[in-house]
């Protein structure tokens, strides 16, 4: 008479439960750290991207009011005060002056509209508004935010004492790194005739 034997039946270990264990825990550590680190590489990217996008189209609305500058007033490194459209569809020009506050860590512009052109318009004190134009603006050592050029394109040296040698102004602009990448300051600069300039105000 034949007999079928049975095959042993033989669970996991304790020990080989916590080798497994193990094993997937280091594996699933692995994972998280990696898509966790690609998934800030990723965000910081974005970031940077957006705020490199936001910056340039500042530097370029910057760059289209200071071109159609008539008149300067008043002048140094880090600020500008003149008479400019601020906006494309303006009747008069505004007195504008762009300035930074916060521990140079904003950029903004104040905007006083007027009655008419100058001479014979008047500053509507009561309508001026402030604009923040970089709302986290980066200092750069030893980089003036305007730069003002005399008719050949060379820098003027300041404090300019006749504002009627000023023919260009280059803008220089920057927002700070990421905070995985702080090296990795967003730069721009721009320069710029001043086409609409009037000498006889």
């Amino acid at each position: 008479m034949l007999r079928h034997s049975r095959p042993t039946q033989r669970g996991f270990t304790v020990i080989e439960l916590l080798i497994a264990m193990v094993i997937i825990g280091i594996i699933s550590t692995t994972a998280y750290a990696f898509m966790s680190t690609s998934l800030d590489q990723y965000v910081s990217l974005q970031k940077e991207g957006t705020a490199l996008t936001s910056l340039a189209s500042q530097t370029e609305r910057i760059a289209s009011v200071l071109r159609g500058v008539t008149d300067i007033s008043e002048v140094s490194a880090d600020d500008i005060t003149c008479y400019a459209y601020f906006y494309p569809k303006d009747s008069f020009v505004s007195l504008i002056h762009y300035y930074k506050i916060n521990g140079n860590t904003q950029l903004v512009a104040d905007v006083t509209p007027m009655s008419a052109n100058p001479p014979n318009g008047i500053l509507l004190t009561a309508q001026e508004k402030t604009f923040t134009i970089i709302d986290t603006f980066y200092q750069v050592n030893g980089v003036s935010t305007f730069v003002y050029l005399d008719s050949a394109g060379n820098p003027l040296t300041l404090p300019i004492t006749d504002l009627t040698t000023i023919k260009g102004i280059q803008v220089n602009l920057a927002v700070p790194g990421s905070a995985i990448n702080k090296n990795s300051n967003q730069t721009a600069s721009v320069q710029v005739s001043l086409r609409n300039r009037k000498t006889n105000l």
